[in-house]
């Protein structure tokens, strides 16, 4: 029996690999940005979206300068979460919050000249509440405002990719 499966372990991985490669499926791989440096300006001192930004454009790799150094700013004009109540018990006792995070964000020149006009990208997640396990929720609540922010930051990524430099 254990030769038999072999053989088609054989047989079966390689022919998923050409089924994978023929369909065009590659991993995911940082975009190709037009420029090599950038400045980040608007962002509140102890950012999440600005920390994670500067990870990832670090992997691209885009240096982080000052902005009169810069080929290119993205101004943050709005970077905000939030958390509100959804769901009460008749004992006021809250049963479900919703998480949201918004970005507003517009690509420039150091000369003022626009790339990308003011843009917004919000996010929400429903999360469940229970006075039983509040350190967990909590922690749930940190998981998901992380998974939010690095959604955030690919697709400002993706964004810029598309930009093209006068």
């Amino acid at each position: 029996m254990a030769p038999r499966r072999a053989f088609l372990a054989g047989a079966v991985l390689p022919a998923t690999a050409v089924f994978l490669a023929g369909c065009g499926f590659t991993l995911r791989r940082p975009p190709q940005l037009p420029f090599s440096t950038m400045a980040l300006a608007g962002f509140a001192p102890r950012s999440e979206v600005a920390a994670a930004l500067k990870r990832e454009l670090a992997l691209v790799p885009v240096r982080i300068v000052e902005p009169a150094d810069a080929q290119v700013v993205l101004d943050a004009l709005e970077d905000r979460r939030q958390r509100s109540v959804v769901a009460t018990t008749a004992a006021a006792q809250v049963r479900e919050v919703q998480l949201r995070q918004r970005l507003r964000f517009r690509l420039r020149t150091p000369a003022g000249a626009e790339l990308l006009p003011a843009a917004s990208i919000a996010l929400s997640r429903d999360l469940s509440t229970s006075e039983s396990q509040v350190l967990a929720k909590e922690l749930e609540e940190a998981q998901l405002f992380e998974s939010m922010t690095a959604d955030i930051v690919q697709q400002v990524l993706r964004r810029l990719a598309a930009v093209r430099l006068p």
